[in-house]
């Protein structure tokens, strides 16, 4: 005689797996449909942006720091350049050119080292865009998916967080503010 198997039956394991699977989910761009301001990508991006933020790796140890100088424009079809200047606390500096152009789905995006271009949505005060970026690695390049999102605080800041995989697992995480040049600081509560 067998002895009967406890624990959880193959419908149950089904069920579980579903929820855990679910409970990771992320946040849905309709999640900010009625969130304010309302960012639109052709008013905050535009001039001359800064930007200071952190890299941190996949424990969450911060382990580089940088700041952005961002120049900012638009043509009369709609498409945008946002050219951006990256200076690490290591001496490392990187330069991105972005090119925004209007789709069905908001804006195509792709830059030089951006191997896969994404699709920058936005609803409210967020804007969603994934994409893979090719980044330094040792003595070589690794492509990393990039699940960047983007809040506007008030008018003239707007908080970056960007979580970083390679093979669906997360190697690390960018947080950045961006603020446009002129703007005075944040007011204190």
């Amino acid at each position: 005689m067998r002895p009967k198997a406890s624990g959880l039956g193959p419908l149950s394991l089904i069920l579980l797996m579903s929820l855990v699977l679910a409970g990771c989910a992320g946040p849905a761009l309709d999640d900010y449909q009625s969130t304010g301001p309302d960012l639109v990508p052709s008013q905050f991006f535009t001039g001359e942006l800064s930007a200071r933020g952190v890299v941190k790796d996949f424990s969450g140890e911060v382990i580089r720091t940088f700041d952005a100088d961002i120049v900012a424009s638009w043509d009369d079809n709609g498409v945008g350049t946002l050219d951006e200047v990256f200076r690490f606390d290591d001496g490392e500096e990187q330069t991105r050119v972005w090119t925004l152009t209007p789709s069905e789905q908001g804006y195509h995006a792709e830059a030089g080292d951006v191997v896969e271009p994404g699709t920058m949505r936005w609803q409210g005060n967020a804007i969603h865009m994934n994409y893979v970026l090719r980044v330094s690695y040792g003595d070589g390049t690794i492509d990393v998916r990039m699940d960047d999102w983007m809040y506007l605080v008030t008018p003239d800041t707007l908080i970056n967080q960007t979580t970083m995989s390679k093979w669906g697992v997360d190697v690390g995480e960018v947080v950045l503010v961006i603020q446009k040049k002129g703007a005075g600081p944040a007011p204190q509560s």
